[in-house]
């Protein structure tokens, strides 16, 4: 899986929203300029992230855009699959069937059973994860303590829960 500078800026935007809280708002320009992007890219941005319902925007010359839901209700699995589509697309076998019109794996492919779990535990993760986590740091505990098994400096019983999972999928 790979993560796309949309996505990655995307979630910068959300979070720069976030930080104004729902009822405050932020002009284009200014989110641009937070985020060291240009206007015409965080405009397309936010475009996408209002279709998908993250965002809302106020026209006028008070308006600006601002985040649709309190950040602890945004999870990350949604704002990743507005922005880039879903993390294992239902037609994966027909798009790599070789040089014939259907895989011949078909039915008992051990190969999608490794990348559909990898999309299932990524999604877990992404969807058990939300804007509010990674603005208090939750995110970056649970990397670490996954990463060095190691116990986080600040624990919630929703990181703790996280964690367990991971770790039993991990070894």
């Amino acid at each position: 899986m790979r993560i796309s500078a949309l996505e990655e800026y995307g979630i910068r935007c959300l979070l720069a929203l976030a930080e104004n809280g729902v009822r405050g708002q932020a002009s284009i320009a200014e989110i641009a300029e937070r985020e060291g992007i240009s206007v015409p890219y965080a405009s397309k941005l936010l475009a996408i992230l209002r279709k998908a319902g993250l965002v809302a925007a106020v026209r006028g010359r008070s308006g600006g855009f601002s985040i649709s839901r309190e950040p602890k209700d945004i999870n990350l699995l949604e704002v990743i699959t507005a922005l880039g589509g879903p993390l294992m697309d239902e037609e994966h076998c027909q798009k790599y069937s070789g040089q014939l019109e259907e895989c011949i794996h078909t039915g008992d492919c051990s190969v999608m059973n490794v990348l559909g779990g990898l999309a299932g535990y990524i999604s877990d993760y992404l969807a058990s994860n939300t804007l509010e986590d990674i603005m208090s740091g939750n995110v970056l505990n649970q990397a670490k303590q996954v990463n060095m098994n190691e116990k986080p400096a600040e624990s919630s019983p929703r990181v703790d829960r996280n964690l367990t999972v991971l770790n039993k999928r991990i070894g």
